[in-house]
């Protein structure tokens, strides 16, 4: 009850302060990146982790059965202009098939082999790749295909892709699923995401891949259970 409490209380403020972003005071550069990188970000994914317990209380038909209609909903939302509510009905679409992938993992090595190879293939993607191609040639399906987070004062947002959301999901569901550290997994990965925005800002960059320092945080975070993981499975094999 409390945690469904804090995470309808939670959807409330940050669906407030969507609508009311460009309202709000303008700042300078390295305060909003402040603001969007150790506030804004984590309290979004903070929705994700909240509503974890969901994932197994679900089941498999209806997480996908639930991605179709979050899916839906969002185009819906985006054709009528309620671009605020289809932000957040999208991160739950993509949320959900995040979830859903779990269950195709039967042990913490696949998810670990995933994290690994999806860093070079993030990277090729966005130097030189399909998400490369979009965001410099077709801005307004960039905006369909991520989520948004507004900068105060202003009309523009910071936006991740929806496989960084999706990642983030399946990570922190494979946290929970093989007993790893599903707090600090959380709070790491979500500060991933605003390094690699502040790393972006630095280098003057229209954008960096968020996909490999959210990998390796999930990795770094439970170096020390995966590895034993890894050895109580060569033992039993």
């Amino acid at each position: 009850m409390v945690r469904a409490s804090a995470l309808l209380g939670l959807t409330g403020l940050l669906a407030a302060y969507f609508a009311a972003s460009e309202s709000l005071p303008n700042y300078s550069l390295w305060p909003e990146v402040i603001w969007l990188a150790v506030v804004l970000m984590p309290a979004t994914f903070a929705l994700v982790g909240l509503a974890l317990p969901a994932r197994n209380m679900l089941g498999d038909t209806r997480l996908a059965w639930g991605v179709v209609g979050l899916g839906a909903a969002t185009a819906a939302l985006e054709l009528t202009g309620l671009d605020v509510a289809a932000n957040f009905t999208k991160l739950a679409a993509v949320t959900l098939a995040g979830w859903w992938f779990i269950h195709f993992f039967e042990a913490v090595s696949w998810v670990v082999l995933v994290a690994l190879l999806i860093i070079p293939v993030d990277i090729f993607s966005v130097a030189r790749g399909p998400t490369k191609v979009i965001v410099e040639q077709k801005p307004e399906l960039f905006d369909v295909l991520s989520v948004a987070f507004p900068i105060p004062g202003e009309h523009n947002s910071a936006e991740l892709g929806l496989p960084d959301v999706l990642f983030f999901a399946l990570f922190l569901a494979a946290a929970e699923r093989f007993e790893l550290r599903v707090g600090w997994t959380w709070l790491a990965m979500a500060l991933s995401f605003g390094a690699t925005l502040a790393g972006a800002v630095w280098l003057e960059v229209a954008g960096l891949p968020a996909l490999p320092l959210l990998s390796v945080t999930f990795v770094a975070v439970n170096a020390d259970l995966l590895w034993k993981a890894y050895r109580a499975r060569r033992s039993i094999v």
